[in-house]
Formats: C-alpha cells, structure tokens, sequence
C-alpha cells in the first residue's frame, strides 16, 4: 500500500465527537424549539429577549453543540484511559521458542 496515512487516533477521535455532537445538538434544537417559542423568550430578570428567532437558533444550537462536545469529548477521555499498572508477564518474553 502506497498511498498516504490516514488521520491520527486523536483526528479521529475528534471527528467522531463532531459529529456525533452535532447530530444531537440538531435533534436537541427541533425538540426544543417544536415546544418554544422564540419571541416569547425571557431574561432571568424578566426582560423579554430582544434577538431576532434566527439568531435564537443560532445561538441555541452553538451552546447546545458545544455542551453535547464536552460531554462527548469527557465520556471518551474516561473510556481511553491507560490501565493503572501493567500485569507482570508469567514467563521470559521469548518462551516458548
């Protein structure tokens, strides 16, 4: 094979937490916005949002893509850890021959 290698793990690994976020933040936002109404949105004080519905979209669709990232991104790093320590090996490493 001749051709150029392919992505590192960790490209791949970010990829996949990408994607995979950004998928479920999609769906999160339909679900979302299919029950809320954007101009009818408030503040904490209670002060109604002044953001056209596009840009509540946006908005809510980054914060959501970025909170699913890094509960993606926490879940493989606890998966990928190194085991605590390594098992000794029974027997000399070239036996048997």
């Amino acid at each position: 094979m001749t051709g150029a290698p392919g992505p590192s793990r960790i490209a791949r690994y970010a990829m996949a937490v990408a994607w995979s976020s950004f998928l479920a933040a999609g769906v999160l936002e339909a679900m979302v916005f299919a029950v809320v109404d954007p101009h009818e949105l408030r503040w904490f004080g209670g002060a109604p949002v002044e953001l056209s519905a596009q840009a509540v979209y946006t908005l809510s669709f980054l914060i959501f893509w970025g909170v699913i990232a890094l509960g993606a991104s926490l879940a493989l790093l606890l998966v990928n850890l190194p085991a605590d320590e390594p098992k000794p090996q029974r027997r000399s490493p070239g036996w048997p021959r």
